[in-house]
């Protein structure tokens, strides 16, 4: 950026100083760089970009090692088997339970059948009291039985649930712990950010490599951005999403000419006098500004090029 700001500074002086030039502005391109790093430490076992190569949008370029992250992974998930183990389901339980409590409803059905026989005998004086008041005694027997059992059921589920409550109350971290680790072992594939071209590659592999280590820099070279410097004089004449001319070099006395969009003004000066009265120290003012160009691949980061607003005649 300063070298950038030094050199636009060096041609407006030249402006002031009388030197005639037929541009308006001048800089260097530049585009946005991103410098992707690893989000994992290790080896790196994949690694074969190279400096120029195009990278698409989330491809995968490299492995970093996460051995270690797998046995973690695999360690969680032998102790959550372990716990699914013991769970306890107290089926066959409930089932016994169950069927001796059928059997105790079936055999109070028939005590109640006979009741009702000897019921009858007893009212026409053909069977004695005694054996209506046995059968009375066997079904309260019978339906103190049945309420036992019903307990029994109730009991087995009622320790099985709070059994698994305790069982699954430890699963819970468990699977916190492996989803975890399923994330670490993930971040050992290094994928790329964004489409664009590899500008600098910092390893290599083979290479041990930390979290936030830089791996490589790649940019979108499709449309670059020429960084310029206008003075104050000029400011007023410009606006956002302005088209203007954008020219490079091409041989001796020769420009290449691309359409460009103003993207950015600076809202402050790089250069301010001490004192600001007159026309022409307002002049003096220096802002930046961005054009934002179509690359067609000629244009290059850190090339010259030069801005004209107005055509000229």
């Amino acid at each position: 950026m300063k070298l950038n700001f030094l050199s636009g500074l060096f041609f407006i002086l030249l402006a002031c100083n009388g030197n005639k030039k037929d541009f308006d502005a001048a800089g260097n391109f530049e585009a946005d760089e991103v410098i992707v790093s690893a989000e994992q430490s290790g080896t790196l076992l994949r690694f074969a970009i190279q400096e120029g190569d195009l990278l698409q949008n989330r491809q995968v370029v490299g492995q970093i090692d996460v051995t270690l992250q797998q046995l973690q992974q695999e360690q969680t998930q032998a102790t959550i088997s372990a716990l699914q183990q013991q769970v306890v389901s107290p089926v066959e339980e409930i089932r016994l339970a169950e069927r001796q409590l059928a059997t105790q409803e079936s055999l109070l059905q028939n005590q109640k059948k006979e009741r009702q026989r000897l019921q009858n005998l007893v009212a026409a004086a053909a069977a004695p009291q005694k054996q209506l008041d046995d059968m009375n005694a066997q079904i309260i027997q019978t339906e103190k039985q049945m309420a036992v059992t019903r307990q029994q059921i109730s009991l087995h589920r009622s320790n099985a649930a709070t059994r698994n409550r305790a069982i699954l109350s430890e699963r819970a971290p468990l699977e916190k712990a492996k989803a975890q680790t399923q994330l670490q072992v993930e971040k050992g594939q290094i994928i790329n950010p964004v489409a664009g071209t590899v500008l600098t590659k910092y390893a290599l592999q083979g290479e041990m490599t930390t979290i936030g280590k830089a791996l490589y820099k790649i940019a979108n070279l499709d449309t670059l951005t020429l960084r310029a410097y206008i003075t104050g004089d000029q400011l007023p004449a410009l606006k956002l999403q302005q088209l203007v001319t954008v020219r490079i070099d091409n041989g001796n006395q020769s420009y290449k000419n691309y359409r460009g969009t103003v993207s950015w003004i600076s809202d402050k000066a790089e250069f301010t006098p001490k004192t600001i009265q007159t026309k022409n120290e307002r002049a003096n003012l220096v802002y930046a500004l961005k054009i934002r160009v179509k690359n067609d691949g000629y244009l290059k980061i850190g090339m010259y090029g030069e801005a004209l607003f107005h055509e000229k005649k």
